[in-house]
């Protein structure tokens, strides 16, 4: 059986979000890569694999966005001429509760759906490919932020977004060569 690495982030100083929040959450990241290799070597099957399994890859979409500075998103773009709506997206992660905020892209309707994922492996869309996700559970911003300021953190996170990663993500759900 094929094991999982952690991947390393090339994650530059962030604006409103700490270096030290990001080195707390990265441990975590390590964590689900570390229980997910454990999992799949057990001999028989354990019901938190997928919460593991979902939590480990949805943080590789979540660090992989914040690489190499930020970029802007052109209206020009292919993304922003799906359909993107970000003010319903940014809505939705100040919503109360811990989970994801997720833009995926439906193969089948060929169309951009905002969706919240409660935990890991409760609420993701099957098949769909996810495009931008912003993870709103406590770790992510109690390091800088209390929880009634969340709006900050959401502002920090899209003032640091690397908008072209959310591109590559979408041009390869979607087929489009941009």
């Amino acid at each position: 059986m094929k094991l999982f690495e952690e991947r390393k982030f090339n994650i530059p100083k962030l604006e409103g979000i700490s270096e030290k929040a990001i080195e707390i959450h990265l441990k975590l990241y390590a964590g689900y890569v570390k229980n997910v290799n454990e999992l799949l070597q057990e001999k028989e099957y354990n019901r938190r694999f997928p919460f593991e399994f979902d939590g480990m890859r949805m943080h590789e979409y979540y660090f992989a966005q914040l690489e190499g500075g930020s970029t802007p998103l052109t209206t020009e773009s292919p993304l922003s001429r799906a359909g993107l709506e970000l003010v319903k997206f940014k809505a939705m992660a100040l919503t109360r509760g811990v989970g994801w905020a997720t833009i995926y892209y439906d193969p089948a309707s060929k169309q951009l759906l905002n969706a919240w994922v409660d935990e890991h492996h409760l609420g993701i869309l099957t098949g769909l490919a996810p495009i931008l996700v912003l993870d709103m559970w406590e770790h992510a911003y109690f390091t800088d932020y209390t929880p009634a300021e969340k709006q900050k953190y959401v502002d920090a996170f899209f003032a640091n977004l690397n908008w072209q990663v959310c591109e590559k993500n979408f041009l390869e759900a979607s087929g489009s060569k941009g």
